[in-house]
C-alpha cells in the first residue's frame, strides 16, 4: 500500500486527510482539520490564506510518510504574484461585492448568449471572469504578472512551480469545453490577459517537489512529489461518486449543493443556459453538467445566527415539522451573502403569501425541503437537457451525514438515492493520486474500490412526487 496526503480545503474549513490505497484496499484517515474564516478588512471580504496554507503545513507534519502530495479547494478566486512572485494581498472572496452589476458590464461587450456559448458555464455573478472584469481599475491587477488559483498558489509555494489545473480553471469562464483549452476569443473580447495563468495542467501530472524548506518545517524526507489532482474540490468529489454503470446523477453536496450529471460533451444550447446549467470539465475528459444550489450554506449560516444549537437535536425537531409548508428558491442570490439568513428565508416566505416559519426547527425544515425541491428540478432538468436518463442518484460530501436531507431528495426526486462517502473530494484526490503511481485503473476502476471499501446508505422514495410537483408549481407562481 501507498500513503498519500489529500488537502482539501473547503470555504469553511480545510482538512488533511491520508489515503492509503492498495489493489483491493483503500482507507482514509484525518490528519489535521482547521477553520477557514473569511475576514472582512476596509476593502473587503478576504481569504486568510496565509492561514491555509500554515493549516496545510501542520497537517503534512501530522501525516506522516507520504508518497504523493494532492490539493482541492473551492473554485473561482486566485491570489496574484508580482515579478518576483510574491503575494500581492489576500485573495478576495467570492462572497465579495465587487462584482455586483459587473456582469452586465460584460454583457455589453459580450452578450450573455455568446459567452454561454462559448464556456458553457452557468451565469453566476462570482465567476473569475467577472472578478477579473471588476479588478480592471485595481493597482494589484495591473502589477501582476502571475495570476494562481487557490490550489495552485498553494501547490507553488510548496514546490516553487507554477501551473493551472484544468478542472478548476475551468470554473474561470474562460475556458471552451469543447477544445478543454482556454477560449482565445472570449478573453480578447473583454480584454483579459491569459498571459497572467500559468500553464494549463491535468489531473495526474506531475507539479513538483516539496522544496528543502517545506521538508524541514514538515519533518518530511524527500523528495515528496506534488501531484496535480482534479483541483476543484466537485471535480473531486465526481470522481470519487461510487456509481456502477453510466445512468446516474450526482449531488455533491455541503456549503453549496451542486447536482446533475457526468457527460461526455457540454452541452451548450440556449435551452440549457436558460436553465442556469454549466459544463465544467471533469476526470478523463468528462464534463460536469451541473447547476449550483446555494446548498447547507442556508442552514450553516442560520445555526451560527442562532447561537450553534446541537445540531442533531434541531434535525430531529425539524423532522416533526410537515413537510412542504413552505419552500424558497434555495437557488436566489438573495442567499448569496452572509448574515440575517432566518430572517432573509422568513421575508421570502412571506412575500410568496406562504407561512413564515417562526422556530429554529421549522426555518431548518423549509431549508431542508428548499434544497430536496431544489434538488429535484436539478436532476430533472438535467435529465431532459442532456437526453439522459438515470437511475439513482449519489448524494456525496458533508450532506450524506444529514440522513433527513438524503431522504426528503430521494422523496423529491422519486428515485432511490445512495449516500456516501462523506470525504468524496478528499477520496478524489487520492485515488487520482494513486491513478498516477499506477495503483487504480480508470474511472469504472476507481469507483469500483469505492464501493467496495466504503460504507454507503441507501435511501428509497417514499409515496409519490405529487406533493413535490405541487411544491415545485407553487414555487414557480410565487
Amino acid at each position: 500500500m501507498k500513503s498519500y496526503a489529500a488537502v482539501d480545503l473547503g470555504a469553511s474549513s480545510g482538512r488533511v486527510m491520508v489515503g492509503r490505497v492498495g489493489r483491493h484496499e483503500l482507507e482514509l484517515t484525518e490528519g489535521h482539520r482547521f477553520a477557514n474564516r473569511p475576514v472582512r478588512v476596509p476593502e473587503g471580504l478576504r481569504w486568510d490564506v496565509l492561514a491555509l496554507y500554515a493549516g496545510v503545513l501542520e497537517g503534512l507534519r501530522t501525516a506522516g510518510p507520504v508518497d504523493s502530495v494532492g490539493i482541492d479547494s473551492w473554485a473561482v478566486d486566485y491570489g496574484l504574484l508580482d515579478a518576483d512572485g510574491a503575494l500581492l494581498g489576500n485573495p478576495v472572496h467570492y462572497r465579495d461585492g465587487r462584482t455586483d452589476g459587473v456582469a452586465e458590464t460584460v454583457w455589453a461587450s459580450l452578450p450573455a448568449a455568446e459567452l454561454y456559448a462559448a464556456t458553457g458555464l452557468q451565469y453566476a455573478p462570482f465567476n473569475t471572469l467577472y472578478q477579473l472584469v471588476a479588478a480592471r481599475s485595481c493597482d494589484q491587477l495591473a502589477h501582476a504578472k502571475r495570476l494562481l488559483l487557490i490550489p495552485d498558489l498553494l501547490s507553488y509555494w510548496l514546490t516553487g512551480e507554477q501551473g493551472t489545473e484544468l478542472t478548476n480553471a475551468s470554473t474561470t469562464q474562460l475556458v471552451d469545453p469543447r477544445t478543454r483549452d482556454w477560449s482565445y476569443d472570449v478573453a480578447a473580447r473583454l480584454d483579459i490577459d491569459l498571459s497572467l495563468f500559468a500553464p494549463l495542467r491535468q489531473p495526474g501530472d506531475p507539479a513538483g517537489v516539496l522544496r528543502p524548506e517545506v521538508l524541514e518545517e514538515t519533518g518530511l524526507t524527500g523528495p515528496v512529489p506534488v501531484t496535480a489532482v482534479a483541483s476543484h474540490d466537485t471535480a473531486s468529489a465526481v470522481a470519487a461518486v461510487p456509481a456502477s454503470g453510466e445512468r446516474f446523477a450526482y449531488i455533491c453536496t455541503g456549503t453549496w449543493s451542486l447536482a446533475g450529471l457526468e457527460l461526455d460533451a457540454p452541452v451548450l444550447t440556449e435551452e440549457s443556459r436558460a436553465a442556469n446549467f454549466t459544463n465544467e470539465l471533469g476526470l478523463d475528459g468528462t464534463v460536469r453538467y451541473l447547476r449550483n444550489i446555494m446548498g447547507l450554506w442556508l442552514l450553516q449560516e442560520c445555526v451560527r445566527t442562532w447561537g450553534d444549537p446541537d445540531l442533531g437535536e434541531l434535525l430531529r425537531a425539524a423532522a416533526g415539522v410537515p413537510a412542504l409548508r413552505s419552500v424558497v428558491d434555495a437557488g436566489d442570490a438573495q442567499f448569496l451573502a452572509p448574515g440575517r439568513m432566518p430572517e432573509r428565508i422568513a421575508e421570502a416566505c412571506r412575500a410568496s403569501g406562504q407561512p413564515v416559519p417562526e422556530t429554529p426547527a421549522e426555518v431548518t425544515r423549509c431549508i431542508l425541503d428548499s434544497l430536496a425541491l431544489a434538488h429535484r428540478r436539478a436532476v430533472e432538468d438535467a435529465q431532459r437537457l442532456a437526453g439522459h436518463a438515470v437511475d439513482v442518484v449519489h448524494v456525496v460530501g458533508g450532506g450524506v451525514r444529514n440522513a433527513l436531507l438524503c431522504q426528503l431528495t430521494a422523496d423529491a426526486c422519486g428515485l432511490p438515492v445512495v449516500a456516501g462517502p462523506t470525504e468524496a473530494a478528499a477520496f478524489g484526490n487520492v485515488l487520482v493520486q494513486a491513478r498516477a503511481h499506477g495503483l487504480v485503473g480508470d474511472r469504472a476502476d476507481m469507483r469500483r474500490l469505492l464501493g467496495r471499501t466504503q460504507p454507503l446508505t441507501r435511501y428509497e422514495p417514499r409515496g409519490d412526487t405529487a406533493p413535490w410537483r405541487a411544491a415545485q408549481a407553487r414555487l414557480a407562481g410565487g
